[in-house]
């Protein structure tokens, strides 16, 4: 890799972070998309850190910020139109039963749940008249806990069954969610509040199976974020790959011409 590559990369990382700066004050989720971490910081300082699964590269995570305010313990899953049309629709055309070995119910539009037995899936389209939700247990794509922050993309962290994804190095495997290494951890953190909600007493509450939504005691921002060059624990310099190849039109635009475009009076 050539040296001049490598300033780029330094330069693109710290225009990354001048957009961001003014939100990293206070207590702060981050998530680095391209070094597949998320961490805690607490005025710039980071004190937690877990690796991360982000998107892949058909289906990348965006960068965008989110302020989390509860998060869910033994979540539901309603499969989204994207995961419906292009991966459970056609697995559920070869295999009806597929559905219910994952455990999840077909629900009309009157909430009704349907035998899927009855359905013709192969003269269903991409839009059936149906929802698609799974219950929660061991085989729950988000696992025993997710973590809530809304926003238009429909993006959030949660845990996952598929633990063995985190020993990977490249670890863009998700529709575009976030999966946490070690949520419980995470959710000691924002609930803050150790004598109520600790290890034990979130393993006991997910225990139970029942769904359970707590809300956080403040709202805690959360950064999804994207930088290809940054400091280590140590201080060293560390270079990511540019997986989703975000870095080439960046330099780009810093090469380029300044342009100023005044709002008109």
């Amino acid at each position: 890799m050539p040296v001049e590559a490598r300033i780029d990369q330094l330069r693109l990382s710290l225009e990354r972070a001048r957009w961001v700066l003014e939100d990293t004050a206070g207590e702060v989720i981050v998530v680095n998309v391209a070094g597949y971490e998320v961490f805690a910081a607490r005025n710039g300082s980071p004190f937690w850190r877990r690796r991360a699964v982000v998107g892949t590269l058909a289906r990348e995570t965006p960068v965008f910020k989110g302020s989390m305010t509860y998060l869910d313990l033994n979540p539901t899953w309603t499969v989204p139109p994207t995961i419906l049309a292009e991966d459970l629709l056609p697995r559920v055309r070869r295999d009806p039963g597929y559905l219910r070995t994952q455990s999840i119910s077909v629900i009309d539009r009157r909430g009704r749940v349907v035998d899927p037995g009855t359905v013709n899936w192969q003269a269903v389209g991409r839009r059936p008249p149906y929802t698609f939700r799974q219950d929660p247990g061991p085989r729950n794509a988000l696992g025993r806990i997710k973590f809530m922050f809304p926003n238009p993309h429909a993006i959030f962290l949660h845990d996952t069954p598929a633990r063995a994804l985190f020993e990977q190095d490249e670890r863009n495997f998700s529709s575009g969610c976030i999966r946490v290494e070690d949520p419980l951890s995470l959710a000691e953190i924002v609930l803050a509040d150790p004598a109520r909600w600790n290890r034990g007493t979130l393993e006991a509450a997910i225990d139970t199976g029942e769904t359970r939504r707590v809300q956080l005691p403040k709202p805690w921002p959360v950064l999804i974020l994207y930088w290809t060059a940054e400091l280590d624990q140590d201080g060293r310099v560390r270079f990511l790959p540019d997986r989703y190849r975000r870095d080439p039109p960046l330099l780009q635009a810093l090469a380029g011409d300044v342009v100023i475009d005044f709002p008109p009076l």
